[in-house]
């Protein structure tokens, strides 16, 4: 097996300059966004969320980016679940990209509010039925004895809105979007001099500056 300091990548595919970078850097997401589909990276939208518990801990776990609308970043799940619990208590947050295809990292610092419910429920609507009877059925972050209870869950579900095709949202289920105060852009270079843009929001306005790797 292969020693761990051992592994080393080299980056050499792209620069980024701060003189022909976006000075939106929601637009400049938009832009490395659409790059990373056209070279059809798996999974582009998969974003790591970070939060922070009651207790000061941090904690992470990889979600689906939905949208980006009027600057914010939007992402979808169970209000009773871990992650749900922490952005009522504390909306600070952050969430990361990583593109290793394009070597091109984006990390995101912003705070998190929901949606309304009618936003919500369209996108809920618009899921699979087997993702909207997967809401109904599961407590999410919940303590569960074994899988049988939560296939069971799904029995109940499929019995109780059989023959629709559209379930109403359930009310524990909904939608985030984090308005940014922070974006940076990371570039792999050669010999770890890797390109860092980052932009911070200052009253309301975006500045940026180059960061030292």
């Amino acid at each position: 097996m292969q020693q761990l300091s051992e592994i080393r990548k080299e980056y050499s595919k792209a620069s980024l300059d701060i003189k022909t970078i976006s000075n939106n850097p929601v637009s400049q997401f938009e832009t490395w966004f659409r790059e990373a589909l056209q070279s059809q990276v798996p999974e582009p939208n998969a974003m790591t969320l970070s939060t922070v518990n009651t207790d000061g801990r941090p904690s992470a776990r990889v979600v689906l980016l939905k949208g980006v609308e009027q600057n914010k970043f939007m992402f979808f799940t169970n209000h009773q679940s871990d992650k749900g619990k922490q952005l009522q208590q504390n909306p600070a947050c952050a969430l990361t990209f990583f593109w290793p295809e394009l070597e091109r990292q984006i990390r995101i610092e912003g705070l998190a509010s929901r949606v309304d419910a009618k936003r919500a429920e369209a996108y809920f609507q618009s899921r699979p039925r087997g993702s909207q009877i997967g809401a109904w059925s599961s407590p999410q972050s919940s303590v569960i004895e074994n899988r049988i209870i939560l296939e069971e869950r799904v029995r109940q579900m499929e019995t109780k809105f059989e023959g629709q095709s559209i379930l109403p949202k359930p009310q524990q289920w909904g939608g985030y979007e984090v308005d940014p105060l922070l974006i940076e852009f990371w570039q792999g270079r050669p010999s770890r001099l890797h390109d860092r843009i980052r932009f911070s929001k200052i009253e309301g306005v975006w500045q940026v500056h180059r960061l030292a790797p």
